[in-house]
């Protein structure tokens, strides 16, 4: 049974082959640049919080850091968004957050992305009550289990496992299973 639910999450040749048409649909050059990856998520240039939230998403899903996204880099991308399990999301939330790339989180860190988020997700929700410092202190009580001022990855993990409002606010969902599941069905 295990085989049988490993074989029916993965991609098949005929979902990879859609979205390779999908992509070079998109990006005729073979290379997926910032300012598609904005159309492609209905950024408005407008709007400061968004397009930084953004292109932060961007720049973790380019692992080669050429700043464009191959196919490869797309196909990861959407296989994380799409079939991620919790503790890949959680770890690619943690890298989304931890700017300098030393492994740790410092305040300063978690308050850069928390003031992103409150502005453009937060507000909907009943976090909006609470300023990004606050958000950010509630973090830090429930995740730096040493209280040394930095998260580890595996503060991250236990702590977000560990509370519900923490998981829902730190796993940084990325709303693009509309935009996939509607440009897919193109395809076919």
């Amino acid at each position: 049974m295990g085989q049988e639910e490993s074989h029916s999450e993965e991609m098949d040749l005929a979902q990879i082959q859609d979205l390779c048409i999908i992509f070079m649909k998109e990006c005729p050059s073979g290379a997926l640049h910032l300012h598609e990856f904005k159309r492609i998520f209905g950024v408005p240039s407008s709007s400061e919080e968004e397009s930084l939230y953004i292109e932060t998403l961007f720049h973790s899903f380019d692992t080669n850091q050429d700043n464009a996204l191959d196919f490869i880099e797309y196909v990861a991308a959407l296989n994380l968004i799409l079939r991620g399990n919790i503790e890949d999301r959680l770890k690619w939330s943690f890298k989304l957050y931890d700017k300098d790339g030393n492994g740790r989180l410092d305040r300063h860190e978690v308050k850069l992305i928390i003031r992103i988020l409150h502005k453009i997700k937060f507000q909907k929700t009943n976090v909006s009550s609470m300023t990004p410092s606050q958000i950010c202190d509630r973090i830090f009580e429930l995740v730096d289990q040493n209280a040394d001022g930095q998260i580890t990855l595996s503060e991250f993990m236990e702590g977000a496992q560990k509370d519900e409002w923490l998981m829902n606010l730190l796993k940084l969902d990325v709303d693009a299973k509309g935009w996939v599941i509607q440009n897919c069905g193109k395809t076919s």
